[in-house]
């Protein structure tokens, strides 16, 4: 054994005697492959919020400073900055946030998932090696880990410590919990870099992405309030109250028609709808998904005078309007893909394949890149738009600007584009869509007022789906809307309640075809909406909270000062004859709480049900100390019902 264990440090490496994957990797023209970076200071960082370290390695001419700033929250926010200082090129081969974690953390939790069904929870014991999640997507993909986390055993939603790592970036990404045979365990996280993608000229600097590393003794609920209070204490932190939207893609698709999309506001004023969002479908030539991408100008075979008499109905009713965009892809059949066939993001006659028959624009070509900004900053102009559903619909596959790897210039412009767009419009909210939740990181977040979930709006789906996206990101911050009675991804047919309830739990929203509805759904509707309207305070800044429940349900809610909400779910049907107890998480165990069903967003129990007493009666006076260990007796429900409790201080 060495004279010294070996122990990670903040850039751990083999001179340390630390056999593991190092912090930093590249070399200077196949020299110094292993960096010996030497502490030279430690100092409050410049704004006061932080500290920094600042390290070198003299002969290799490379110098580091590692920026470390832990919040009020409990966050702790960590950057490395490589410098060359030699007059040789540095290429990068990559540079981590690390981090040690103790030898009592013997799980990890991290995510898989598809289009239509993401964030699915993977459980596995952390065992001696390295569990290393990459993604090589050019965005944050269905599966990312939003994120990784060690855990001791058994450790849930309220109980435990948990330990959590996420990578504020979009482009490729590495998540690591690696154990080391001398007993160190490490969680890391950082900027995936192919080959020759990052190369540092004499003076240059390389920033990692910021890292995030969050602790809690309360198991996952008590990480996710930290990594929630963390996010809502930022100066750029989406504006309560958060408006209610209708979406018009699943209620048209691309039959756009002024008449019709009239119409559909008019009934969406009516139940309550505050923000009215035109999704695809109203630019050049787009009438499917074959063409037309990438030309963003108002199409005038469908209007004829552009999108201002839409514009100015909607407002005319009070409600702010919205517009989808898919600003970094083009069809083949587009002008853009025709004309400028140099703007894709590919080598020269190397072509990649399409994927939902598109590619990739070069949002880092200055031309391109220039082209995008105008026609945005000229559309949110011209027609005064509130908010862009900001679309990215596939993977960048062999992603290549300027002769070399990509993604990482790719991510950083789109980034840029975000940025000027937003300082030229500062009322303007942006949504990250990405086929629905492929882009939900904290890189883009900080860009953006709200994600897209899922494309799914099964609430079955959804009630997982949203429940470990929220584990990274509060709810108004998680766009989730009431489809059709028919999911149009997943093909189940489901009840409005369960549907209105599922959606209540974020930024609320409505897509589907309303002017098909009945009057009793535009009542149940009209009602829904009242409720988010005058739950959304709490919604919006209370603490989330999930109980550990068994596979066949679900109870959830959001607890603040002398109020809460919650959802009981029945995902299967039952396996015995009386429901689990109902054991409400993160009351105030010293006030009594009046529990009360709320009607529009509950099921009607089965006709063989028998209802408990306390609700039959309409509810019941317990103290939060007794709702959290004894629980209410659950009433029987079938597969795909719903609960809905508010609960207030007596």
């Amino acid at each position: 054994a060495p004279p010294e264990p070996a122990a990670p440090s903040l850039l751990p490496a083999q001179v340390d005697g630390w056999a593991g994957r190092p912090a930093v990797a590249g070399d200077r023209d196949r020299r110094f492959p292993h960096l010996r970076l030497v502490p030279v200071s430690v100092s409050v960082a410049p704004d006061g919020g932080g500290v920094e370290v600042a390290s070198r390695d003299e002969a290799a001419g490379v110098s580091v400073v590692s920026s470390l700033v832990l919040d009020d929250a409990g966050v702790l926010r960590m950057r490395h900055t490589l410098t060359n200082d030699d007059d040789t090129a540095w290429s990068m081969g990559g540079l981590r946030a690390v981090l040690p974690v103790p030898d009592h953390a013997a799980e990890l939790l991290h995510f898989s998932g598809r289009w239509g069904l993401e964030k699915i929870p993977q459980r596995e014991a952390f065992l001696p090696g390295i569990r290393s999640l990459e993604t090589r997507r050019g965005r944050t993909g269905h599966s990312h880990t939003g994120l990784l986390v060690a855990g001791t055993s058994g450790f849930g939603f309220g109980s435990g410590e948990v330990w959590g790592v996420h990578a504020g970036w979009s482009g490729w990404t590495v998540h690591d919990a690696e154990r080391v045979a001398e007993g160190w365990s490490t969680l890391a996280a950082g900027e995936l870099l192919a080959p020759g993608e990052v190369v540092l000229a004499p003076g240059e600097s390389y920033a990692t992405p910021d890292v995030y590393f969050v602790y809690s003794d309360e198991g996952l609920d008590g990480l996710s309030a930290r990594l929630h209070t963390s996010l809502r204490a930022r100066a750029s932190h989406p504006s309560t109250p958060r408006p209610l939207v209708l979406n018009t893609w699943e209620a048209v698709y691309f039959d756009h028609d002024l008449d019709r999309m009239k119409a559909l506001a008019d009934r969406a004023a009516a139940v309550g709808v505050e923000r009215f969002v035109v999704d695809d479908g109203w630019f050049l030539g787009r009438r499917d998904d074959l063409a037309g991408l990438g030309d963003w100008y108002v199409d005038p075979d469908v209007w004829p005078k552009g999108l201002h008499p839409l514009v100015e109905h909607v407002k005319s009713l009070g409600m702010q309007f919205g517009l989808w965009v898919e600003p970094e892809m083009a069809n083949p059949r587009s002008r853009l893909a025709q004309e400028h066939p140099d703007w894709l993001l590919n080598a020269p006659d190397r072509v990649p394949r399409e994927w939902r028959h598109q590619h990739t624009v070069d949002v880092a070509n200055p031309e391109a890149y220039a082209y995008l900004l105008e026609r945005l900053d000229a559309l949110v102009g011209e027609y005064g738009i509130d908010y862009l559903k900001w679309d990215h619909n596939r993977d960048l596959l062999e992603a290549v600007h300027d002769g070399h790897a990509g993604v990482h210039e790719q991510t950083a412009a789109v980034y840029r584009l975000l940025d000027e767009l937003r300082a030229r419009h500062p009322g303007l909210e942006i949504e990250s869509c990405s086929s629905g939740g492929a882009r939900v990181d904290l890189g883009i977040v900080q860009r953006t007022d709200r994600v897209w979930a899922s494309d799914s709006n099964d609430p079955l789906d959804r009630q997982a789906i949203q429940r470990w996206t929220s584990l990274l990101l509060p709810p108004e911050l998680i766009g989730a809307h009431v489809g059709p009675s028919h999911t149009h991804v997943s093909g189940r047919v489901t009840e409005l309640q369960l549907r209105c309830a599922t959606a209540l739990f974020g930024h609320a929203g409505i897509e589907w075809d309303i002017t098909e509805c009945g009057d009793a759904e535009l009542e149940l509707l009209t009602e829904w909406a009242a409720t988010y309207k005058r739950l959304r305070p709490l919604l919006h800044s209370g603490r989330v909270v999930r109980a550990d429940t068994d596979d066949a349900h679900v109870l959830h809610g959001v607890v603040g000062p002398g109020h809460a909400v919650f959802a009981y779910v029945a995902l299967e049907t039952m396996t015995a004859d009386i429901p689990p107890r109902l054991r409400l998480p993160g009351l105030d165990a010293g006030v009594t709480y009046r529990v009360t069903p709320i009607g529009a967003l509950s099921s009607s129990l089965p006709r063989w049900a028998r209802p408990a007493a306390w609700l039959e009666s309409g509810g019941v006076e317990l103290p939060g100390r007794v709702l959290a260990t004894v629980g209410l007796q659950a009433p029987p429900l079938n597969p795909a019902q719903v609960l809905t409790l508010e609960l207030t201080a007596v």
